[in-house]
């Protein structure tokens, strides 16, 4: 779920091990060099029972919070794994805790909601459920690729040319 710069790069491993990926985005559209369609926000629950698992990647906006929630959670199949690298509330955590606490769906989380998660949330002992700490940027690769985007950039603007990744264009 998510198909930004960083959902095609979860895309792009896990075809290496020859899965078949089904792509959700905010609206459909055709697919690109990786997958032949993505699907709109819309068909998520028409897509869940199929989903082994389920990535979000998505930024937290009014469409995206709670999207996963009771509902999405019982369409997903038995054992079925939620990893939420996106933004904490886009889960519903109530409801994956008892998910989770049923043994229906398992759960990787990177983030939580709330974050930081408290000493005694029900999610820490939950069966099935891997926390990892929130700090994705804090490698040895961080400072070496921070250092060529730097570049490239402005050497892009030096050259009069467009940049990249800009948020809100003047």
């Amino acid at each position: 779920m998510g198909y930004g710069s960083v959902g095609r790069a979860i895309v792009r491993r896990l075809q290496a091990f020859e899965t078949d990926v089904t792509v959700v985005a905010s609206r459909a559209r055709e697919g690109d060099d990786l997958v032949e369609r993505v699907h709109g926000i819309d068909e998520l629950r028409a897509l869940a029972p199929r989903a082994e698992i389920l990535v979000l990647i998505v930024p937290l906006t009014d469409d995206t919070r709670g999207l996963v929630d009771a509902e999405l959670l019982a369409l997903l199949p038995e054992q079925a794994l939620v990893v939420n690298v996106a933004r904490g509330p886009v889960v519903d955590t109530d409801a994956l805790v008892e998910a989770c606490q049923a043994g229906r769906v398992r759960a990787a989380l990177d983030v939580t909601d709330p974050e930081p998660l408290p000493e005694d949330h029900p999610l820490w002992s939950a069966p099935g459920v891997l926390i990892s700490p929130h700090v994705g940027g804090a490698s040895t690769a961080f400072e070496p690729r921070a250092l060529d985007f730097l570049r490239e950039q402005l050497g892009a603007h030096a050259r009069g040319e467009g940049l990249t990744h800009v948020v809100h264009p003047r």
